[in-house]
């Protein structure tokens, strides 16, 4: 047992963590909880350093397993990657002729195929490991390699491996898919396009504001992107990229877990760090089921004025700015406790409802039909052992625990440290009896 060295995360056995969260619920939550920033931003950002000549300094880092599994994989490409004490991560370019990913790094996540575009601009061939399957459903990474190519790239698979070679020549390309537009794929050609011999314009890309991030990021290094926050980029390639210091948005996803958290509990919490235009449409639907939700420029807070349960509403994930499919187990825990009837609608990864069965061991009544959800909601849920089989699913049935009679253990929380910094403890300083049990 170890814990790691870049991130200061929990105790892992053979790269996995061996620990449960219990949690014992009807405990009122109160006071202020703050968000860290944002893993979504993070890790394209960090694969973005390959790009640039000089140091890179950033800020507001989350300490995350996503984040140190990309961190071996930069050190496995040739960079240098130091942890300050302040919580600052420093990479820099010190071997640039470092072309290949290899599978056993990159299959510990589908995240890490983004370093793609990065490699083949700046070191002229990339070799990266396809990506493994995902639990969520199928994501396959065919608008990575039909946007790349449309920027002059040639693609070869070879044992397993995506060999991109040839010159960035620029281009129009469109990225978007069946269930809308791809992020990680978006984040991919773009980081591609920005040392392109010529200009690029990229339809159709994802909107979210980790994509916004991205952009700003390399243009403070020198890249010249355009029409930041919309569906069309426009690219103009540069000769290279410099160093600067760069801070990462804070967590729309980890602040809309809390947010919901303090909804179901009714309690007067403060989501410190929430950015509220990120988190438009969480908020539509937690006021349609009747939470009084007040903001400012960057935090979050839940009102405890309403008497009884929230009503049952309904919701539709949707690329953003739609409600995000992040949060999708998280407001199913809500509805699971609300009055009525609720149907939740899966638009982005129609098969994502494996939570759906652990949080029915907790009572919860839920029949799945097709890409949607339908809920019953129950005035008792009743704790029991469950298994988290994602990250956000771990995450909503977390939230689940704080409200069940008795107590709850989570198992294989593993998943939570992919995405959660320090998630019990930041519950137990609002008040949640909630901890961290090490069966290794």
């Amino acid at each position: 047992m170890h814990r790691s060295l870049l991130t200061g995360g929990s105790p892992v056995l053979g790269g996995v963590s061996v620990d449960r969260i219990r949690v014992r619920g009807g405990r009122g939550l109160q006071g202020a909880i703050a968000v860290s920033g944002s893993k979504n931003s993070a890790l394209p950002i960090l694969a973005a350093t390959l790009l640039v000549d000089g140091p890179v300094r950033l800020r507001n880092v989350p300490y995350l397993s996503d984040v140190d599994n990309m961190c071996r994989i930069l050190k496995a490409l040739g960079m240098r990657v130091d942890r300050h004490a302040n919580g600052d991560l420093e990479l820099e370019a010190v071997d640039k002729t470092v072309q290949q990913a290899p599978y056993e790094l990159v299959r510990t996540m589908r995240a890490s195929f983004v370093v793609l575009g990065a490699i083949w601009a700046r070191r002229g061939q990339a070799v990266v490991s396809y990506p493994g399957g995902c639990v969520i459903g199928h994501r396959p990474v065919d608008l990575h390699i039909k946007g790349l190519t449309g920027l002059g790239g040639r693609i070869v698979t070879r044992d397993g491996y995506v060999v991109l070679t040839g010159p960035v020549q620029g281009g129009t390309v469109f990225l978007g898919g069946n269930y809308g537009s791809t992020v990680l794929g978006t984040a991919n050609v773009l980081m591609a396009a920005v040392l392109g011999r010529g200009p690029s314009i990229l339809e159709g890309v994802a909107m979210e504001p980790e994509i916004e991030d991205l952009c700003h990021f390399l243009n403070a290094c020198g890249a010249r992107i355009r029409g930041i926050g919309g569906h069309c980029l426009v690219v103009d390639g540069v000769d290279n990229l410099h160093g600067c210091e760069w801070t990462i948005i804070p967590d729309r996803i980890e602040a809309g877990t809390f947010l919901i958290g303090a909804v179901m509990t009714n309690s007067p919490v403060t989501v410190m760090g929430a950015r509220p235009e990120h988190l438009l449409a969480v908020v539509d639907r937690l006021q349609a089921a009747g939470a009084q939700i007040e903001s400012g420029p960057d935090f979050l807070r839940n009102l405890p004025t309403r008497s009884g349960r929230v009503a049952a509403v309904d919701m539709t994930t949707l690329p953003y700015p739609g409600f995000p499919t992040d949060l999708q187990a998280q407001f199913m825990a809500l509805m699971a406790q609300a009055k009525g009837v609720s149907v939740i609608t899966e638009k982005v990864y129609p098969e994502r409802f494996i939570h759906a069965a652990e949080m029915q061991r907790l009572g919860a009544r839920i029949r799945r039909e097709g890409p949607s959800a339908i809920i019953e909601g129950s005035d008792r849920l009743t704790g029991a052992p469950v298994m988290a089989s994602d990250l956000r699913a771990s995450a909503g049935l977390v939230l689940a625990g704080l409200v069940a009679s008795g107590h709850t253990d989570v198992r294989r929380v593993y998943h939570i440290d992919r995405g959660y910094e320090r998630i019990e403890q930041k519950l137990q300083d609002i008040g949640a009896d909630i901890e961290r049990i090490s069966d290794g």
